[in-house]
C-alpha cells in the first residue's frame, strides 16, 4: 500500500488536470476511467474512491500445454507420458527457442481408473498420467502455429491461452492519473452539493498497492487440433485491462 503526502498528491492532481480535463470525469478513445460510488464527509473532509482503467495491447502469453497417457500400470502410464513430454519439450526449446526459464510444470499426476458394475463392483481398469506445462511466449502472432506443432508432437491436453502485459508499471501511471481524476470529480460534486468549495488533496492511497491486470483468455482446447478443412489454429490476442483504484481525501473550503 502506498500513501502520498499532501505535497506530492497535489502535484499529481495538477498533472491529472493537465492530462485532459479530468475534472469532468470523461475520457474518450480506447482508454476508460470511471469513479467508484463511495464518498463520505467527516469534519469538513471528503473521502472518495476513484478507479482508472487503461486498455493495453498484451505482450506476453501464458500457454497451458499438456500430455496425457494411459497404461495398465502406473509405471507404464508414466513412462508413455514421459516420452511424449520429452518430445514436446524438445520442440519448444529447440525449434521455438523458448528458454527453460519460461517452461514450468504446472500440474502432474498419475491416477487409477476404475469401472463399476453390479456384478463385479469396482474394478481397476488402468492408470492415467498427466503432465501439464505452463509456457511463457512473447511472439503472439505465432501462437496458433506453436500450438499446432505441439499437438503434432504429442500434446493432447491444450487448455487455454492467457494474454497479459509483462510490465504493468508501463501503464500504471496513466491508470493512477485517471483514477485520481475520477476521485477528484466525485469530490467536487460532493463539495458542490454541500454548498462548499473543494480544497486541497490531503492524501491518496493506491488500494492494493499496485495495478490489477484483467487478462484475456482464449480457449484453445478445441482449436489446438487442426480443423477438418486443413487450416491452422488462430488465436486472437485482443486487449487486456490495467486497473487502479485509489482512496483520496480532500479538504472542503
Amino acid at each position: 500500500m502506498r500513501l502520498w503526502t499532501k505535497t506530492v498528491a497535489t502535484a499529481v492532481l495538477a498533472g491529472a488536470l493537465m492530462a485532459g480535463g479530468v475534472a469532468g470525469g470523461l475520457w474518450t478513445g480506447a482508454d476508460r476511467a470511471y469513479a467508484a460510488s463511495t464518498a463520505s464527509t467527516v469534519n469538513g473532509v471528503i473521502n472518495v474512491t476513484g478507479s482508472g482503467e487503461v486498455l493495453a495491447k498484451p505482450d506476453i502469453a501464458y500457454l497451458s500445454i499438456g500430455v496425457q497417457s494411459e497404461g495398465n500400470t502406473a509405471a507404464a502410464a508414466q513412462k508413455a507420458n514421459a516420452t511424449k513430454l520429452n518430445k514436446v519439450t524438445q520442440l519448444l526449446k529447440e525449434k521455438w527457442s523458448i528458454s527453460a526459464d519460461d517452461i514450468q510444470t504446472s500440474q502432474f499426476y498419475v491416477q487409477p481408473n476404475y469401472t463399476y458394475n453390479e456384478k463385479e463392483g469396482q474394478k481397476l481398469k488402468g492408470y492415467t498420467a498427466n503432465h501439464t506445462l505452463s509456457v511463457k511466449y512473447r511472439d503472439l502472432d505465432k501462437i496458433g502455429q506453436l500450438l499446432d506443432e505441439a499437438t503434432k508432437s504429442g500434446a493432447n491436453n491444450v487448455d487455454n491461452v492467457r494474454f497479459s502485459v509483462e510490465n504493468p508499471s508501463t501503464y500504471e501511471e496513466e491508470a493512477i492519473t485517471k483514477a485520481l481524476g475520477s476521485a477528484q470529480s466525485k469530490a467536487s460534486a460532493v463539495a458542490k452539493a454541500a454548498k462548499r468549495g473543494l480544497g486541497v488533496l490531503v492524501s491518496v492511497t493506491v488500494d492494493g498497492g499496485e495495478a490489477q491486470i484483467f487478462t484475456q483468455r482464449e480457449n484453445a482446447m478445441s482449436k489446438s487440433l487442426l480443423d477438418v478443412a486443413g487450416g491452422g489454429t488462430e488465436i486472437q490476442s485482443g486487449q487486456v485491462t490495467v486497473k487502479v483504484q485509489v482512496s483520496a481525501q480532500y479538504e472542503m473550503n
